[in-house]
């Protein structure tokens, strides 16, 4: 019998991608952006228009995946989660094909336990055969057919309509005691 399965989004999910914009937008123009201005909306929708095109370019630098910061204890959930649940990183990575080797590179730096066999880059997250899709993005989850976690995020705080997730521990505590409940 196989493990159940979860697909674990990245960008916004199990790393910070939104500071690394704000980080390089502020740098750019002289800026002081926090994340607390992008409050249920994208960056490219606080800031002046004429600077949207260079922000939009930002995903497509080879170096912008690289380095982001992990969010607070997914590392440790997930290993556990790994224990008892087949995990794969889904990463709708064809709008950046430029970040594929960035991003798997820091897949294979963080999440060392899960298999590069495990690593899906795709764009349309539908396509996914799992039991559970952990995304911050909304669109994913509609057309998912497992059951989909919002992760909560500054610009998805008024999706409604989703089970929301706040921390990886919340997650961790929520699909233990699924699991407890199937014995």
């Amino acid at each position: 019998m196989r493990k159940k399965r979860i697909a674990i989004d990245m960008d916004e999910t199990i790393c910070d991608s939104l500071i690394r914009h704000i980080e390089w937008y502020n740098h750019t123009f002289s800026a002081a952006l926090t994340k607390e201005d992008t409050a249920g909306t994208r960056i490219y929708h606080v800031i002046p228009v004429e600077h949207v095109e260079v922000v939009r370019a930002h995903p497509h630098h080879p170096d912008f995946f690289r380095d982001l910061d992990v969010f607070d204890d997914a590392i440790d959930s997930i290993k556990i989660l790994s224990e008892q649940y087949e995990i794969f990183f889904v990463t709708a990575a064809m709008e950046y094909p430029s970040s594929f080797q960035a991003k798997h590179d820091w897949l294979k730096k963080h999440f060392p336990f899960i298999s590069e066999l495990n690593f899906v880059f795709c764009g349309d997250k539908s396509i996914i055969n799992a039991d559970y899709l952990i995304d911050d993005t909304p669109k994913h989850l509609d057309g998912f057919d497992g059951e989909g976690l919002l992760f909560h995020a500054f610009h998805n705080m008024n999706a409604e309509g989703y089970q929301r997730v706040h921390s990886w521990t919340e997650i961790l505590e929520k699909l233990r005691i699924d699991n407890e409940s199937i014995r």
